[in-house]
């Protein structure tokens, strides 16, 4: 009888895994090495000596283990050094159900792409060894402000419950170009669908999926500071619900134009705050808010620099 067995976490990151179908291959290597081409056959033999690929018998898989079609691999990703992000988020609640931080600009919360220690989800489970720890809902790396994450298997659902059932009340706030002559404030209620480029979402015809409610809260010049509600959770959806009227986010590298990878400046972070959030908790029943200790920069600053 088999009893599967996951590896443990390793600074905070648990493996990736696959299956094993039934194919030609002699050896556990061979496969690997057809199936993520991507991957030099060097750097495998260097997992396997390390002890980075294992098997859900819970034993490791040298560079000769034999193929057995329906084996479970384990294998831990390399990724190259990854550049310090000189910004870390703020733990401002944690209970035996609940954590809540307060995310600087420029850090992901999830592991993706080249972020993996550079993320708030492993810099988190790290410090306080928290190996179930689970985002309950994800802002975009280049936004600030309040995440929650699930502590707890048993009760996660119920929270993750309160987002699908739109039971959570969200509060940005966004620094953006002025135009008084839209009728303020506004409803934005459209349909947003992925774009040409992946990093892209945008507004499509067909039946709304994203509403947002839009507040301006105080203006000068060119610019104004607007209260943002999302009442859905569509990816980008306020920065392509302001985009699309003519009032795209200040350092925004992705709506309207998209800027090269690696142009982020750290001085001129995305005018984008995850201000505010609450809820009824779902397993006390107290009625929670959190706020934000961050803010976005002084409107007057921003107005001089991006000019009259």
């Amino acid at each position: 009888m088999k009893f599967p067995h996951t590896p443990a976490l390793r600074d905070g990151v648990g493996p990736s895994s696959v299956v094993l179908p039934l194919g030609p291959w002699a050896t556990v290597l061979d496969f690997l090495v057809e199936r993520f081409p991507g991957v030099a056959r060097v750097q495998w033999l260097q997992r396997m000596a390390s002890g980075a690929v294992s098997c859900d018998l819970g034993h490791t898989l040298a560079s000769d283990a034999p193929y057995v079609a329906g084996l479970r691999v384990y294998y831990f990703r390399a990724l190259p050094p990854e550049p310090k992000i000189p910004f870390d988020a703020v733990l401002l609640h944690q209970d035996a159900h609940l954590l809540v931080v307060d995310k600087p600009h420029f850090l992901p919360v999830m592991p993706s792409g080249k972020y993996l220690q550079e993320t708030v989800l492993v810099r988190l489970k790290n410090k306080l060894g928290l190996n179930d720890l689970v985002p309950i809902h994800r802002i975009d790396r280049d936004t600030a402000g309040l995440v929650l994450f699930s502590v707890n298997p048993a009760t996660r659902n119920a929270y993750h419950a309160l987002f699908r059932n739109h039971q959570v009340a969200k509060t940005y706030q966004a620094v953006a170009p002025w135009n008084p002559a839209l009728p303020w404030p506004l409803r934005r209620e459209s349909r947003i669908a992925e774009n040409a480029h992946f990093m892209q979402q945008c507004e499509v015809d067909g039946p709304p999926n994203a509403l947002t409610h839009i507040t301006p809260l105080e203006n000068l010049g060119a610019l104004a500071r607007y209260q943002l509600e999302p009442i859905t959770g569509q990816r980008h959806q306020l920065r392509v619900h302001m985009a699309a009227l003519g009032l795209p986010l200040l350092g925004d590298g992705i709506y309207p134009t998209l800027t090269p990878e690696g142009s982020a400046d750290y001085a001129k972070p995305l005018q984008l705050l995850a201000k505010s959030i609450a809820f009824t908790d779902p397993v006390s029943g107290q009625a929670l808010r959190f706020e934000s200790q961050r803010a976005l920069r002084p409107l007057a600053e921003l107005a001089r620099e991006t000019g009259p």
